[in-house]
């Protein structure tokens, strides 16, 4: 890892209510540690991520645009600084092959390294949106997948809840093809966040990363052709090639776009602002060590980044649950 990450790879896991702007989203007590358990249901528990269990680590650094720092005062826009990238595969099953349909939507995580020793983490997928509007519903979800399985009556727990829940049905049928590779999918942060400007203007943001290789997905043909592991393999062998890029955009929603339903895509028609670009170079430590220790916690933030969408409160005091379940 990068010296200003600390010696274990993984940050210090925080309080929620130290986060900025957190203070109006009260956290359930007991829901965080209920999703730790619902995503064991539905996945396993293996000693490992409760989500997104199988990735690759990758380094290199971000470079903030003139139009970012119009937008947010944020230290982070400053001026270039080292980031740390984890791609991965859906699903809390630690071998999920990557030529399968449900390793989908893919995950990447980021992780951008301050100067002062803090970090800004960023958590995202692979389809724009998120399967339900709430936290909680999402544990419903979950829990219905764990009860669904081979030999389940019909229908199922998850077919009663896909049959009231569009939004999930959506995400979890129309999800792209695997990608040709990492590099070739675009993602999404999901959440929407509140970007504050110098003159103290703030305006809702979600996040979206755009490939500089461009969006290439297999058909059933060409996947037929791939690895268990073929995701993990190319992009190793693609970014000791030649840095693998990806340009950071804010989506800036207008008056009515929903900022605490991540399961509704705001309009594509939205003005989207390029932050910046992600330039990774090299491949990280990528042991089973290194991956355990690593931890993001999305809402955590700089000043001048704000939460708007409360789902931000319960996914930082989830993911620390995790994270020392797999110590």
């Amino acid at each position: 890892m990068r010296k200003q990450e600390s010696s274990t790879g993984a940050s210090s896991p925080r309080a929620p209510a130290s986060m900025p702007g957190a203070g109006p989203h009260e956290l359930p007590q007991r829901l965080p540690a209920q999703l730790v358990q619902d995503l064991h249901a539905a996945f396993g528990e293996h000693h490992a991520r409760a989500v997104h269990t199988k990735g690759v680590i990758l380094q290199g650094t971000f470079t903030p645009t003139a139009e970012a720092r119009a937008l947010c005062v944020a230290s982070l826009f400053a001026r270039p600084v080292p980031i740390i990238a984890r791609f991965s595969d859906f699903t809390g099953i630690p071998n999920i092959p990557d030529n399968s349909f449900e390793a989908n939507p893919r995950g990447l995580a980021l992780k951008f390294l301050m100067p002062d020793g803090s970090n800004l983490d960023i958590v995202g997928h692979s389809f724009n949106g998120f399967p339900t509007a709430t936290a909680r519903e999402f544990g419903e979800l979950l829990r219905a997948i764990g009860a669904s399985g081979p030999g389940a009556a019909k229908p199922t727990a998850l077919d009663t809840f896909l049959a009231g829940h569009p939004a999930a049905k959506t995400f979890l049928t129309t999800q792209k093809p695997p990608p040709e590779s990492y590099a070739t999918a675009a993602y999404f942060g999901v959440n929407a966040f509140r970007f504050t400007d110098a003159d103290g203007l703030s305006r809702p943001v979600r996040y979206r990363f755009v490939p500089e290789a461009g969006e290439r997905y297999l058909d059933d043909a060409a996947l037929k052709q791939r690895s268990a592991n073929y995701l993990m393999e190319e992009i190793l062998a693609r970014v000791a090639a030649a840095p693998v890029r990806f340009t950071w955009f804010a989506q800036l929603a207008e008056p009515g776009d929903p900022l605490e339903d991540p399961s509704r895509a705001w309009p594509e028609t939205r003005q989207l602002v390029r932050l910046g670009v992600l330039s990774l170079d090299e491949g990280g430590p990528n042991t089973q060590a290194s991956d355990r220790e690593l931890l993001f916690l999305p809402g955590t933030l700089l000043a001048g980044i704000e939460v708007a969408d409360p789902m931000l409160t319960i996914r930082n005091a989830t993911y620390p649950l995790s994270f020392h379940e797999r110590q």
